[in-house]
């Protein structure tokens, strides 16, 4: 079948948000190109071509491996027509900045901020011949705030976030639409969900389904938004607490967790 849609590109693909959202647009009829570290992404695939009458290819990629990143990403430029680039894949965690292990903070850094550099770079050209087009970067609500024992963590999607914004206004013209996505807590695995549970009330309290998340994910990127906030609560006590007092509770909260 002849592809009307040019091919999603969906990183971080075999589980949690990068899953739902390749089921999302799958549903929407694009042909998708689903990477992840796992082989279990070859499930994802297969539960998408038994589904939905769409071209889908899964490829296991260490996407924390700059070199592996690039040269995997430069493959798929050279062979497939891509419209839509979903940047998805990253890790976190909480430990003390002191006593973590060189692998735990380099690996955040490699798979939040290079691989997301990496392959909007890599893709750009690609994107902008198979226009209308779109790049959804998924950052965090924690990169609005540093937070204690995080530390790397929200400072990576800090970075993610003005990469967004910035990258949005230097295409603004080209066809290529460039959209933030700012979630919360995601209930994606049950180590995620026993931090969340440790951090309270207010961990709870923002805690979101990834299939609904997905759709709206989907929906917000193809109207070409700048920002997608679905909890607009916490995105607005960024605004009115004064950062020092966020930084304090934040860390607060998050020192439960060790």
């Amino acid at each position: 079948m002849e592809n009307v849609l040019g091919y999603a590109v969906v990183t971080g693909a075999s589980k949690g948000l990068g899953h739902e959202l390749a089921l999302e647009l799958a549903r929407r009829g694009y042909p998708t190109l689903l990477v992840s570290s796992t082989e279990a992404v070859s499930a994802v695939r297969e539960a998408i071509t038994e589904q939905y009458p769409v071209d889908c290819q899964s490829f296991v990629v260490n996407l924390a491996d700059e070199n592996e990143a690039r040269k995997w990403a430069e493959k798929i430029a050279d062979e497939y027509p891509v419209s839509i680039l979903i940047n998805n894949v990253g890790t976190g965690g909480s430990r003390a900045f002191e006593t973590a292990d060189m692998d735990y903070l380099l690996r955040i850094l490699h798979l939040n901020i290079l691989c997301t550099t990496i392959l909007t770079k890599s893709l750009l050209g690609n994107l902008k011949r198979n226009t209308p087009a779109h790049i959804l970067n998924i950052g965090s609500m924690a990169g609005f705030t540093p937070t204690a024992y995080k530390t790397v963590y929200p400072a990576s999607k800090a970075y993610v976030h003005a990469f967004t914004k910035s990258l949005r206004e230097e295409l603004k013209g080209t066809g290529v639409s460039v959209t933030l996505a700012a979630p919360g807590a995601m209930a994606t695995n049950p180590e995620i969900m026993q931090r969340i549970e440790k951090q309270g009330f207010f961990g709870r309290a923002t805690l979101k389904s990834t299939s609904d998340i997905a759709r709206k994910y989907v929906d917000g990127m193809l109207r070409g938004k700048r920002l997608i906030i679905l909890n607009p609560l916490s995105y607005l006590l960024t605004k009115i607490i004064p950062e020092r007092c966020r930084v304090r509770w934040l860390s607060k909260i998050v020192k439960r967790e060790l």
